[in-house]
Order: C-alpha cells, then sequence, then structure tokens
C-alpha cells in the first residue's frame, strides 16, 4: 500500500510572522545581470520568505544555516507565514516593487508575477551561478514565463489519496480501494461517516474534497477535458463546474460532512490531521507534515479515483519554485542563495520529500530512504505507471480563479448558496479575471 495525505489547503497552519523590510528598489534592478559569483568581501543582507507550517520552517533554518556557513558574508532574513496570508502579502509589496530578495513561489501564480516582469530572469544565471545539469528539461520548463526562466523547481509532486490505518480501525471499516471510481469512493465515505456518527469523538469519512481546484484540474484531465485553451481561457463548462459538486450530494445532502463551524475551530489543524477525517486528497509530499500535526504513527497514500475511462491519468507538477525579486540589488547572492537550496545535498536531506521529490540529482543523492521520505519515493515509483499526463498550462490569473473556487467552496458548506449558484458565479469571475 502506498501512504497517503491530503490537504485541502496548500500548507500547513504556523504562525505569520512580520515580513522585515525587503530588498529591491535599486536604480539599477538585478535583471540587468549577466550571472556570476558572489563577492565574498561584501557584506550581503538578503530576505527569504516561504509558505509552510512549522515543520518546514524548521527545515529551512537548518537549510539556512548551511548556506551561512558556505557564505558568511550573506546574511538571510527569513519569514513564513500561511498559504493565504502568503498570497495577501506578496501581492502587496509586489504592488510596492518590493517583493523579497528570494521567495518561494508556485505554479499557480508564476505567470501573475512573470508576466509583470516582478520575478528576476534566472537564464543568465544557468549553469552560471545555478547548476541545472542534474534537472530534467521538462521539469526546468515549468519555471519559465514566456522567455523569461522566472522559477527553479525544487521537487515533484503528484496528488494521493491519504488514509490513517488507527482511524479507519475505529470506524471498523476497509480501506479504500486503488482502483476504485469517484463515485465507489463516495459510497466509501458514506459508509464510513454512517459508522462514525454514534462514536465520541464523530469521525467522518472525508471532508468535501470538491472545494479543491487542482482536484477538479486534475479530474477534467482525467476526462479527456481541455482545463484552459491557449488563449489562456477557461476551456470547460459551467456544467462540467456543476457535474464535479455534485459528485458528493450523497455526503453533502445527508449531513455527512462536518460542519463547516466544526472545521474552523479545528484551525490550524483540519479534519485529517486532528484524526477525525478518516481520508483526504492532498499532493504526496504533504505526508511528512500530516504524519507531524497529526501525531499518526503511520499514514497511507493511494492514487486518485479512476475517471470514467478506467484510467487514473495524473501528472506531476513542481511542488513549488524558487524565484527572485527583479528589483533585489544582489542578484548575485539571491542566485546563489537558490543554487544552494536546490542543489545541496545536505540540504536535500534536510528536506527529504517534504517539499516533494527533490528536482536535482545531487539534492537526492544523500537523502536517505528512511520514513515519510522513502514512503513518498516508493509511493511515486510505485504507482509511476498511472502518471501519464501533463501538467496544464496555467494562464496568469490562476491563483485568484483558484482562491474564488475556495471562496465559493467556504459558502456552499455553509448553505449560503446552491451547487449551480456556485458555478454560474465562478465561471463569470474566471472569465472576468482571465480576459
Amino acid at each position: 500500500m502506498k501512504r497517503t495525505t491530503l490537504a485541502l489547503a496548500a500548507a500547513g497552519a504556523a504562525a505569520a510572522l512580520t515580513l522585515s523590510a525587503c530588498g529591491g528598489g535599486g536604480d539599477t534592478p538585478g535583471s540587468d545581470s549577466t550571472g556570476g559569483t558572489v563577492d565574498p568581501d561584501e557584506e550581503i543582507t538578503l530576505t527569504m520568505t516561504w509558505w509552510g507550517n512549522d515543520d518546514r520552517a524548521a527545515r529551512y533554518t537548518e537549510a539556512l544555516e548551511l548556506f551561512n556557513e558556505e557564505y558568511p558574508n550573506i546574511t538571510v532574513q527569513p519569514t513564513f507565514s500561511t498559504w493565504d496570508d502568503y498570497w495577501t502579502a506578496r501581492a502587496t509589496e509586489a504592488a510596492g516593487n518590493s517583493l523579497p530578495d528570494v521567495m518561494q513561489t508556485d505554479l499557480a501564480y508564476l505567470s501573475q508575477f512573470g508576466n509583470r516582469n516582478q520575478f528576476l530572469d534566472l537564464t543568465p544565471f544557468v549553469d552560471n551561478g545555478i547548476d541545472v545539469s542534474g534537472m530534467s528539461d521538462s521539469l526546468l520548463a515549468s519555471g519559465q514565463v514566456g522567455d523569461a526562466l522566472v522559477g527553479i523547481p525544487q521537487s515533484t509532486n503528484t496528488l494521493a489519496l491519504f488514509y490513517n490505518p488507527a482511524t479507519l480501525e475505529s470506524l471498523g471499516v476497509d480501506a479504500p480501494d486503488a482502483e476504485q471510481t469517484w463515485a465507489d469512493f463516495v459510497d466509501w465515505s458514506v459508509a464510513a461517516a454512517e459508522a462514525g456518527a454514534s462514536l465520541d469523538p464523530q469521525l467522518y469519512g472525508t471532508g468535501d474534497f470538491t472545494g479543491v481546484f487542482w482536484l477538479f484540474v486534475q479530474h477534467l484531465v482525467q476526462e479527456g477535458i481541455e482545463v484552459f485553451d491557449a488563449d489562456g481561457q477557461v476551456a470547460f463548462s459551467e456544467q462540467d463546474v456543476v457535474d464535479w459538486l455534485q459528485l458528493v450530494a450523497p455526503l453533502r445532502d445527508n449531513d455527512l460532512f462536518m460542519a463547516p463551524e466544526a472545521v474552523a475551530q479545528l484551525e490550524p489543524l483540519g479534519g485529517f490531521t486532528a484524526n477525525l477525517f478518516a481520508t483526504e486528497f492532498s499532493w504526496d509530499n504533504f505526508l511528512a507534515g500530516y504524519l507531524a500535526d497529526s501525531g499518526a504513527e503511520s499514514l497511507e497514500m493511494l492514487p486518485l479515483p479512476v475517471g470514467s475511462t478506467g484510467e487514473h491519468a495524473q501528472f506531476f507538477k513542481p511542488s513549488m519554485l524558487l524565484s527572485a525579486s527583479a528589483n533585489t540589488q544582489h542578484p548575485e547572492a539571491a542566485a546563489a542563495l537558490i543554487d544552494f537550496l536546490t542543489n545541496d545535498p545536505e540540504v536535500g536531506a534536510i528536506f527529504g520529500t517534504s517539499r516533494g521529490v527533490p528536482s536535482s540529482e545531487s539534492a537526492r543523492s544523500q537523502l536517505s530512504a528512511e520514513g515519510a521520505d522513502a514512503q513518498v519515493i516508493a509511493f511515486e515509483e510505485e504507482w509511476a505507471d498511472v502518471i501519464t499526463e501533463s501538467t496544464p498550462v496555467l494562464p496568469e490569473g490562476y491563483g485568484s480563479i483558484e482562491a474564488e473556487w475556495l471562496r465559493l467552496a467556504s459558502e456552499l458548506a455553509y448553505g449560503n448558496i446552491t451547487v449551480e449558484e456556485f458555478a454560474s458565479q465562478w465561471m463569470s469571475a474566471a472569465q472576468s479575471t482571465l480576459s
């Protein structure tokens, strides 16, 4: 069996830290640089930020200490926050041309910043400050916006169905099946929720996974439905949205999901990490964080349910990338930090698979195949034959339409809108945003 854990939001909860003064605003933007090495005699301060939980922060802290040993003249001022707070802060900084020198970024937002020339073009640093020789061309290309390389992939991941064996034992139900359809999984979740209704605390089969936009995208790929057209517009129909949301009607209409008010009270944990949901869909690299947050002895992973064609048709995507501000005053130092976090073997060992399977061969070279790391690697190797599709090309504005999907999912959970209203409002907002 594979181990899997699912996250409805892209990062765990952590106390949001106030961002210190960002590098940038110099008269000569770093984008004019032609690459090169860092002057060891220059005292440099870089700002860096990422989203994630306390576990990720501890790993970054350890990695940055190693970087400081390698570059004692470079001081890195780090901050981090939760996923939602993270992008709100970045949008504010971008409006003032004051993005951090180095920042963790996501495929969903790469075009938004890249198309507005807010990220440094790292092309001059390729093999001249940033080593990409141990990375596949197709993976590296995911960091490209137009002719500019604006993000260096840190790792890969794929979606998975996580389940907690201990919770299943409490429910007295068998684990889901690897070859189940989506309808089969909903039927299984109904049975699990009914079994947990009389327990104290009450247990549930799963949460409302239709509120995860990436899952909907993966579902469309499974069905052979185009997601975005060549002009970056929505290529699927409003009925496709309705059909996806109605998939969980047997759960939603019979109050077999945890009440949204109760879910909110669990924060910063979710239903799965609070050990109240038996399953959750999320990216496979969330395993380490799920184990840390839940305290579970073990968690297992399965591939996604199959589509109507009988195929899983999953895809890999970069779990995250590192980018530099176009206004950084220290482009060579920013490139050195990105290179170090991407390629250093000890850094690879520190992060393991918590950010996904490392993107470079050097970062994987000292990765001990133990615990959660071994489990994620084994999962991707065991199910490699079902990861057959390419990640859809995401348009500028993807992050905004994904956030709108999440907002409407909350409205739907509280009963403030219907499925049809969700679909209509989201399509209208998406068409307006992407146009």
